[in-house]
């Protein structure tokens, strides 16, 4: 795989500039720019709906991509978290046990898989699409100070995602992108390997 020619595909520069989003999110927090952040927030969910979309109808899907993806999520979730304290300390505070389910539904599958495959997963399951969505939209709701049920929901549909994902991860004998489901795993477990075999 040449890894420059990947990178020059319109879906992996989409979630390269995601990646790249994640420090101009930091400096919005510590400057208080809250209305900013949240704005270039949702512009970073925009792109994560982009690339896939783009990547399906041209067939620029590429094992690359579905990295870059998922390390996309990584980050921006991350520094969703970090920002959360900088920006809104009192209503992170108040809001802890959702906060940190939704926080621990993203570093649980991410570590197994490292242990498991040495990399992070890039499975892109509807229940995480799914759990994605409602996330970006119970932060900013629940930030804005609009509502704070979204934000609940947000956490219990990421806890629901984060097991399907260790499950998949448990159930596959090598490391594969684009896995939708847990039944998809098991359905397709990939090839046995001669030490399996003996």
């Amino acid at each position: 795989m040449n890894i420059k020619r990947e990178m020059l595909k319109i879906p992996n520069l989409i979630s390269a500039i995601r990646i790249l989003i994640a420090p101009v999110l930091f400096l919005l927090a510590f400057r208080q720019l809250e209305t900013w952040f949240l704005g270039l927030l949702l512009f970073s969910a925009f792109t994560d709906v982009v690339d896939g979309f783009v990547a399906r109808r041209f067939g620029m899907i590429t094992p690359l991509g579905a990295h870059l993806d998922s390390w996309g999520d990584f980050t921006i979730y991350s520094t969703m978290a970090v920002c959360a304290w900088i920006l809104w300390p009192d209503i992170t505070r108040r809001e802890l046990v959702y906060y940190a389910m939704i926080l621990f539904s993203i570093l649980l599958p991410a570590l197994v898989g490292l242990v498991k495959f040495g990399k992070l997963t890039g499975y892109h399951t509807w229940s995480v699409k799914i759990a994605v969505f409602a996330t970006f939209v119970g932060y900013v709701l629940l930030y804005a100070e609009i509502a704070v049920w979204p934000f609940i929901l947000a956490s219990v549909l990421c806890v629901i995602a984060g097991i399907e994902e260790i499950l998949i991860t448990l159930v596959l004998r090598e490391e594969r992108t684009d896995v939708r489901s847990i039944l998809a795993a098991l359905r397709d477990r990939g090839p046995v390997s001669r030490d399996q075999k003996a």
